[in-house]
């Protein structure tokens, strides 16, 4: 408001608006600033610790408390390391529940190693195909830069994986364990987008040249098979059929012998890939609540049997879903913006994590509607909601949630969202279907409309 008046006070004395920053608007700025002690105390404080650093609020931690009237036994917190995986430890940390308990294990996980080879090999042939299928458009059409802006990434969603999961199974780390180029994948992704890239370039210059389908489709054959080395050599080759050995909780020895991957999650963990659904809450006008959204150029396994797919629906709604599904002892993965207004270290997801609103002197009003209109906010981070604190009226204080950045921030690797937060933040959740009423999942059944590729929806959690 200080601005507004004061460009009009100037356009008044200038009668001609100044669109240069002027040697006079530079005085009235720093008269400004200077009027205000509080300008010059925050000054001293940000330019030694920085924004975040001056601005946490050291009463976060006694109005957000790691107590939960219901919580899921989760087991160990796993670590991602230097990768964009979290959409992978999520699903895996959900599914690797139900290994536990039908084994009787107290903690173990699974290979986040393995879907990401294979996450790799089928986003290659996804983003050679969908080249082919653009080859009639101009180079430098906002499709064409939009795929060639990245190719290979570590990003995902719920759809992405269990696309690989019906298609891979999966497979106990001890099987295929983490490696240099699994916890740190930035040189493999950037090799892989190179060549990716070049491929894209090969093919389009196939086009132009007059070489029919059959020739390009020779070679992208080959194209795929350098993609496949690259994997291995980076990686580890995947196991085809493997033989586990573990202790249950009671020291009891346990075998499983020549088992496929895809044998052992039908067995050992079972969860139907079919009933598992996502939902988002996006309040934009151009979505409305009770259809489906998918994403135009958004997957990673061409073929697959799941197609990116959610159901919009309101943030209430959200919660209640969340509620019912913890307290039948199932943990909810959910995508949400993790980096606003956020305590990492000491493990917090709450509004008032920092007082920057203080610290810098102006407020910051957008709604989770205009933060995803003018790009301010989405989806960022996959992670495990483990539990909830329920008031006396049975509505959500805040939410127990389980990290994949290892133990050493938060309480053990678990941080504390709290209800409000998780409204303004969260965008969505993977639930299953039978919790959803009888309108919701006849809504979940219909067509989807389709969105842009570069849609605030389509975005990839890291």
């Amino acid at each position: 408001m200080y601005f507004l008046q004061l460009h009009h006070i100037r356009a008044k004395e200038n009668k001609e608006v100044n669109t240069e920053i002027s040697k006079e608007d530079l005085e009235c700025f720093d008269v400004s600033f200077d009027s205000s002690p509080a300008n010059v105390i925050a000054m001293n404080a940000v330019v030694k610790n920085g924004i975040c650093g001056s601005a946490m609020n050291s009463n976060a931690k006694a109005a957000n408390q790691h107590a939960f009237s219901i919580t899921v036994d989760s087991g160990d917190v796993c670590n991602q390391k230097k990768s964009g995986r979290c959409w992978m430890f999520a699903s895996l940390n959900v599914m690797r529940l139900e290994v536990m308990k039908k084994l009787n294990i107290k903690n173990m996980e699974l290979s986040q190693a393995y879907p990401l080879f294979y996450d790799k090999l089928e986003r290659a042939n996804y983003f050679l195909e969908n080249i082919i299928d653009t080859l009639d458009l101009p180079l430098h059409d906002r499709v064409i830069d939009y795929l060639l802006s990245a190719p290979m990434g570590d990003g995902g969603q719920w759809d992405m994986f269990r696309s690989i999961v019906a298609k891979y199974g999966v497979v106990p780390q001890d099987l295929m364990p983490e490696s240099e180029s699994s916890s740190n994948t930035h040189d493999m992704d950037e090799y892989l987008t190179k060549k990716l890239r070049e491929y894209a370039m090969t093919l389009r210059d196939a086009d132009t040249e007059g070489n029919d389908m059959n020739a390009l489709r020779e070679l992208k054959d080959d194209m795929m098979d350098t993609i496949y080395r690259i994997l291995c050599i980076s990686l580890g080759k995947p196991p085809v059929k493997f033989t586990w050995e573990t202790y249950d909780k009671d020291n009891k020895f346990i075998k499983i012998a020549d088992i496929t991957p895809t044998d052992f999650y039908n067995k050992y963990v079972g969860l139907d890939l079919d009933s598992l659904v996502t939902v988002i809450n996006a309040p934009t006008k151009d979505k409305p609540y009770g259809r489906t959204f998918t994403v135009k150029y958004l997957g990673n396994v061409r073929g697959g049997k799941y197609p990116v797919k959610y159901l919009n629906l309101p943030m209430d709604e959200l919660k209640k879903l969340t509620i019912a599904q913890l307290r039948d002892g199932q943990t909810v993965w959910f995508g949400s913006d993790c980096g606003q207004f956020s305590d990492k270290k000491g493990g917090y997801f709450t509004l008032d994590a920092m007082n920057v609103q203080t610290l810098l002197g102006t407020d910051f009003p957008m709604t989770k509607e205009e933060r995803l209109d003018y790009g301010e906010s989405l989806m960022t981070h996959a992670m495990v909601i483990t539990g909830v604190d329920l008031d006396d009226n049975d509505k959500p204080i805040r939410w127990k949630v389980e990290n994949s950045w290892g133990k050493e921030v938060g309480k053990d690797g678990y941080y504390v969202m709290s209800d409000a937060w998780f409204s303004e933040y969260a965008y969505q959740i993977l639930l299953d279907r039978k919790y959803l009423s009888a309108e919701q999942s006849a809504q979940f059944d219909t067509d989807p409309i389709e969105l842009q590729p570069w849609d605030p929806m389509g975005s990839l959690a890291l």
